[in-house]
């Protein structure tokens, strides 16, 4: 089994979660990634902290794997099949939702946010990590005043069809897909799991992309032998969607 949650502890709020998730709601200034990973160690799997917004779906979610680090960071592959999943699930019927590798979240060709993925900086490479910590951001509606469109590279679900979706019903239809995922994969096997993320990379002509057993991507172009390697770690390390001035996707 490639990963494992840990029991509920109780209802902590009106948000509806799977018996495997134990809700932390932070006030609006709260950091879900920061103080998931603070809290990791002691609370463990199926903790999930959320920052009660009304703009940004904002969410982090503490796993426990069994698989060497090398190999469990895969599990950032099964955290954005689920959220690319749980926006499909809201999105009008001709909604374009893509990924940019690794982690950048696009609808309609706007950034909407993304997802990271931490672990522990001393943990060994050949060792099941003590914690994981998945976490994302999405945008749900602006609150800059700006007139919708004035910038295609960037947009918020209100503006892309999802009328009504709030930053609760993102984070609760990610954990329903998240556990859609991990049964995929236990049950399948991880490329099962990961044939829903790679196709929101979307269609290339001539290229075949695999996820290796450590994560990194690989490219196989028609009519050559040589297999192109895109690293995961280095693109984890500073997620491209991520403003860390601004502690939110990038503008």
């Amino acid at each position: 089994m490639p990963l494992e949650t840990a029991p509920a502890r109780g209802k902590m709020s009106d948000m509806v979660l799977p018996p495997p998730f134990t809700l932390v709601r932070l006030r609006e200034l709260g950091d879900a990634f920061a103080h998931a990973i603070a809290v990791a160690p002691e609370q463990g799997a199926g903790t999930l902290v959320y920052v009660g917004r009304f703009d940004l779906a904002e969410f982090a979610l503490v796993l426990e794997p069994e698989e060497p680090l090398r190999e469990a960071r895969r599990a950032f592959y099964a955290g954005m099949a689920a959220l690319t999943d749980a926006l499909v699930a809201s999105a009008q019927p001709e909604t374009a939702i893509s990924v940019d590798w690794p982690g950048a979240i696009l609808v309609n060709g706007g950034l909407v946010g993304g997802g990271r993925l931490a672990w522990p900086q001393d943990a060994d490479e050949d060792a099941p990590p003590p914690w994981l910590v998945f976490g994302a951001m999405i945008r749900t509606v602006s609150m800059s005043g700006a007139e919708p469109g004035l910038n295609p590279l960037v947009t918020v679900l209100e503006e892309e069809g999802f009328s009504g979706v709030t930053t609760d019903h993102v984070v609760e239809s990610f954990a329903r897909h998240f556990m859609v995922a991990l049964d995929a994969w236990h049950e399948h096997g991880f490329n099962t799991m990961a044939k829903t993320y790679l196709e929101r990379l979307g269609a290339a002509s001539g290229l075949r992309r695999d996820i290796d057993a450590n994560g990194d991507l690989l490219l196989r172009r028609m009519g050559k032998v040589e297999v192109e390697r895109q690293k995961l770690v280095p693109a984890l390390a500073a997620p491209a969607w991520y403003d860390p001035v601004s502690k939110g996707p990038r503008i």
